[in-house]
């Protein structure tokens, strides 16, 4: 008797201990590709949402905006929301992948730097052009191939040269790089056509990156003394910055008519099938749940709640405008 007790004992053991160490209930894996730009502010977000939100694990990639939606459209990774600071980009680059998108927010371009950059204490709104165009300034943008914050730099630039009527562009920008680039007249505004890989010309005096945001420990080490960059961005990582004239920084509605004044074509044959041209209008930011979005509920889910924070206006985040979903044919 006394040997049936003692291995009902070790048996209830077992099934305690069992139960103690099973494993907990799996998460729900959300996987969200954004524009570099939105990495920081997603950061507080994501802990957020997480903690309300336990059955869900949000993994978050930041990426240029076109090699965000290309983690879905050339790389067909499994993704279940895109973001993105060029709405204009999803029905460009995302039908048939994608039924919707909702744009959420808006910022302005800056030209950022901190006190340790050359000419810190001199450089204004009024003479920022011939500051970045002096030698020995090192300036950062984003590669336009990858990131729309690097087409929206060169967009920048043929703004400020048609406003001007000098060459703007080609002093700050297209006489550094190789092949040199120049701007040319496109109706009553200007166009600069990239090659198909935009390199920096020899001595160093502009360096490019996949994403703007890849340009902010370099501005922070002294390593380069300006960049290109989002308002919220800079703002975010409270760096000093100037700011544009409305009619070319890309962030006011009242002057999209000016905008469209600048195209830059990319040089990327893949996007030959659907146009290659980025004509300037005023930024609006966007996100989307892709049709092959192996999670679509938690990921609307996410993506509402993601919009809903955006609009609360802290610091980092674009600006907030009113959400506005379109849809998109062939779905």
């Amino acid at each position: 008797m006394k040997r049936y007790v003692a291995a009902f004992a070790v048996l209830a053991l077992l099934v305690f201990g069992a139960g103690c160490t099973a494993t907990p209930p799996a998460k729900t894996p959300v996987s969200v590709m954004v524009a570099g730009s939105l990495v920081d502010p997603l950061a507080g977000f994501e802990a957020e949402y997480e903690a309300a939100h336990p059955e869900i694990d949000v993994r978050v990639e930041g990426h240029g905006s076109i090699q965000a939606i290309r983690q879905v459209t050339d790389l067909n990774r499994s993704v279940d929301v895109v973001a993105v600071a060029d709405a204009s980009l999803i029905p460009d680059l995302m039908v048939g992948r994608t039924s919707s998108y909702t744009t959420f927010g808006t910022t302005e371009m800056v030209i950022a730097y901190t006190n340790t950059s050359r000419y810190a204490g001199e450089i204004g709104e009024a003479n920022w052009a011939e500051v970045l165009a002096r030698p020995d300034v090192r300036l950062g943008i984003a590669n336009p191939m990858l990131d729309a914050a690097g087409y929206r730099a060169m967009l920048v630039l043929l703004l400020a040269e048609h406003e001007a009527d000098a060459p703007v562009f080609e002093s700050v920008l297209g006489n550094h790089l190789s092949p040199l680039l120049a701007p040319s007249a496109n109706g009553s505004g200007l166009e600069v056509r990239l090659p198909e890989v935009v390199r920096p010309a020899a001595g160093g005096k502009v360096v490019i990156r996949d994403g703007s945001v890849f340009l902010l420990s370099l501005l922070e080490a002294g390593g380069i003394d300006y960049a290109f960059e989002y308002r919220s961005v800079a703002e975010g990582r409270g760096l000093r910055y100037i700011r544009l004239p409305p009619t070319i920084n890309l962030g006011s509605a009242a002057h999209a008519d000016a905008y469209r004044n600048a195209t830059v074509h990319l040089g990327f044959q893949r996007f030959s099938t659907i146009g290659t041209e980025r004509t300037g209008r005023t930024i609006e930011y966007a996100v989307t749940v892709p049709d092959g979005a192996p999670h679509p509920a938690a990921a609307r889910e996410f993506a509402d709640a993601f919009v809903g924070a955006a609009g609360e206006g802290l610091t980092g985040w674009p600006a907030p405008l009113a959400p506005v979903t379109t849809a998109l044919g062939g779905g």
